[in-house]
């Protein structure tokens, strides 16, 4: 008798062994991984953010920007479905140059805090369409590797096409750091 046990008790075990290996071939485990937030923190910055970073660090007071003639305009940019991108402080001398220089943004963007301050979160390159692609023989512009987006006419802003560039290098975006909108940015403190 305590041979059949023994040998029912073996049986079973290599059963239940034979499920769980078939289980693993079987079930999608998904893999374990550092949050998104806990991986950045230690990683390089992008070579545009951190000369991004360097080039503005001084215009954290919006006080320097307007003194360096850049303007505010429009409000604050709320996405069509999510996130936002903040109050634009434009150089339009900069915007008319033609020219595209990663250490002279054409426009500062800050978030507004409830307190009524400004935050600068990031910084968008912006350069005329059509001007650029005469100039550059019908290429659109990259800087440091990041390709510029084309917005067409008309948009929502009620000026002429341009090519754009996003750089979030003083408020982390989840979706990247070249991406439009923002959804850690909130015009809700406006």
């Amino acid at each position: 008798m305590k041979s059949q046990t023994a040998s029912t008790f073996r049986y079973s075990m290599k059963c239940i062994l034979c499920l769980a290996a078939a289980a693993v071939l079987i079930i999608p485990v998904p893999p374990v991984q550092a949050g998104a937030s806990e991986h950045e923190r230690h990683s390089a910055p992008a070579k545009l953010v951190q000369i991004v970073r360097d080039a503005t660090r001084h215009f954290q007071d919006v006080n320097v920007a307007t003194s360096a003639n850049y303007k505010q305009f429009l409000g604050c940019v709320s996405g069509p479905d999510h996130g936002a991108m903040g109050i634009h402080y434009v150089n339009f001398e900069l915007v008319g140059d033609g020219l595209i220089d990663a250490t002279q943004p054409e426009a500062l963007i800050y978030e507004p805090l409830k307190n009524g301050q400004l935050r600068l979160v990031g910084v968008e390159y912006i350069v005329d369409a059509e001007t650029w692609l005469k100039n550059n023989k019908g290429e659109a512009p990259v800087l440091e590797g990041q390709s510029f987006q084309f917005v067409g006419t008309p948009n929502r802003y009620g000026i002429g096409s341009i090519f754009e560039l996003h750089v979030w290098a003083w408020r982390d975006n989840p979706n990247g750091a070249f991406v439009d909108w923002n959804n850690e940015v909130s015009c809700e403190g406006q």
